[in-house]
């Protein structure tokens, strides 16, 4: 890698992880010894706002917030959200959605329609489009709430961050009681990534 910085934005809505997942990428990122800036955004997230977490790496980073254009990855833990960022995505970017669904206020209320389609016409849109059922397969690890770690299972063979790095990383952020099943999650979503290119 280098000099080279890595820029990450993870967004999704409140109560899906996405704090714990930035956090996690964090810790790997400060073990491997590079310069690391976090910054989170948190809209309304009690009642299903936006939280938007910007994770960089690199030898020396020096602003915490990625520019518009200038995402490596974004990691999606919902398809709306996914929609919401996408132009922060550099153009050969990567972008790994969460086939799930949370309706926001204006569809609650009736005021507007969930669009049906819209992680597809991401991927027609974006080649390296990797949309996975990460809810699906956290529960069948046993916890729905380990979806966030399939996804960054996937994030960390796509960017080539060591599993082992990763595992410490969850080992320090999870509680004991939730472990097994967080790494079990985070072994299957890494198992799904099998060409990064």
């Amino acid at each position: 890698m280098g000099d080279r910085i890595t820029n990450i934005l993870i967004v999704g809505v409140g109560g899906q992880g996405t704090l714990l997942t930035s956090r996690i990428i964090a810790d790997v990122a400060v073990n491997m010894d590079y310069d690391v800036k976090v910054s989170e955004i948190h809209g309304m997230a009690q009642r299903g706002g936006s939280v938007v977490s910007q994770v960089r790496y690199g030898d020396k980073i020096y602003s915490p917030i990625i520019k518009k254009g200038d995402a490596d990855i974004i990691l999606a833990f919902e398809k709306v959200e996914a929609a919401r960022w996408l132009d922060y995505l550099k153009p050969d970017g990567i972008i790994i959605i969460n086939d799930d669904r949370v309706d926001p206020l204006p569809v609650m209320s009736g005021k507007m329609k969930y669009p049906d389609d819209i992680a597809e016409r991401i991927a027609r849109l974006v080649p390296k489009t990797r949309i996975v059922d990460a809810t699906g397969i956290a529960r069948s690890c046993g916890n729905v709430r380990a979806a966030n770690v399939v996804l960054v299972g996937m994030l960390s063979e796509a960017i080539g961050l060591p599993a082992e790095e990763v595992e410490k990383a969850i080992v320090k952020r999870v509680p004991e009681r939730a472990l097994d099943i967080n790494l079990r999650a985070f072994r299957e979503g890494k198992g799904l990534i099998t060409t990064a290119g």
